[in-house]
């Protein structure tokens, strides 16, 4: 499906981290530290050099919520609860039910960290589903962004900046001394990389859950009902596969996923705001470093690729 359409590129930006085999932005990401993998499922750094006055118009689309420091550039988001201008700053991001239009102008500095299904539950964090798709201050997870911004040193490397974010994390569960998160959100969460085209009643049995109680659990700690969030999950694969970064042996997979060509167009336009060959063909330079991310994530997670080790698309 879509095999012949190469992904569109921005040639008016310069990542630091370089580019895929298509051309595709890259950034610096990594998993966290074991201690943390509970409660955090990727951490990133994203450098971009641009034009000054060049802006990106792009989105985000993320299944889990996240912190994001922005260290440069000024950034516009298109929220469920208006518009939002943000300069350096953190902020905490909920989990997104559709693409979020991004504006970006200058060069720009993210990183960030993505929380894993149940973390924010477990640190007595806000109710997610009151967060789909908005933005707020770091606050909601009692994390003062002050706090953050003061730890992150100008002008150092990424991996310092994650080693930074991971020692604040590591200090709120400490602070909060609460239970890892909900094993039963785990299993969904590898269920969704695994099988999102699975029924909500084959996925409650592989949890060893009754439906009632994953549809309570997972509305609880993803913010969204399970099947939503499988068909969210069917729709990144697709994109990230559309973007280039995805294991193109999986692509016959991917596209099975779908009755058919008609029903997949039709929920990744719902999705993303527009069909599968516009997308490819449109640049995606912010929502292709978070798509990136997330498949090196789900590739890892589902031990097809080892920590470190080259990516499919690299």
């Amino acid at each position: 499906m879509y095999q012949k359409v190469r992904p569109a590129i921005d040639g008016a930006i310069a990542p630091e981290q370089g580019v895929t085999k298509d051309g595709q932005p890259l950034s610096y990401n990594r998993a966290p530290a074991p201690d943390l993998a509970p409660w955090i499922s990727r951490l990133y750094v994203a450098k971009v050099a641009a034009p000054i006055d060049y802006a990106v118009q792009c989105g985000l689309f993320d299944d889990t919520a996240f912190l994001r420091i922005q260290l440069a550039g000024l950034w516009e988001a298109e929220t469920a609860s208006g518009r939002v201008e943000a300069g350096n700053a953190a902020l905490f991001f909920g989990p997104q039910s559709r693409r979020m239009p991004i504006r970006v102008t200058g060069s720009f500095i993210s990183l960030g960290l993505a929380f894993r299904p149940g973390a924010c539950t477990a640190l007595a964090g806000p109710r997610l589903s009151d967060h789909l798709d908005r933005l707020s201050s770091t606050d909601v997870v009692a994390i003062p962004p002050d706090r953050i911004m003061a730890a992150l040193e100008p002008g150092a490397d990424p991996e310092t900046w994650l080693l930074a974010l991971e020692a604040i994390l590591r200090e709120r569960i400490r602070e909060a001394a609460c239970r890892p998160p909900d094993p039963v959100s785990a299993l969904f969460e590898g269920i969704c990389y695994r099988d999102p085209a699975m029924s909500v009643a084959k996925a409650a049995a592989a949890c060893g859950v009754e439906r009632r109680k994953l549809e309570r659990v997972v509305n609880r700690d993803f913010g969204m009902p399970p099947k939503q969030v499988l068909r969210r999950a069917r729709a990144l694969d697709m994109a990230s596969y559309l973007r280039g970064v995805a294991d193109r042996d999986e692509a016959d997979e991917m596209a099975l996923r779908y009755y058919d060509e008609s029903h997949c167009i039709h929920e990744f336009t719902e999705l993303f705001g527009m069909p599968p060959r516009q997308f490819a063909q449109t640049p995606q330079p912010i929502l292709t470093l978070t798509l990136e991310s997330r498949q090196a994530r789900r590739l890892e997670a589902l031990q097809r690729l080892q920590p470190g080790q080259a990516r499919p698309w690299q």
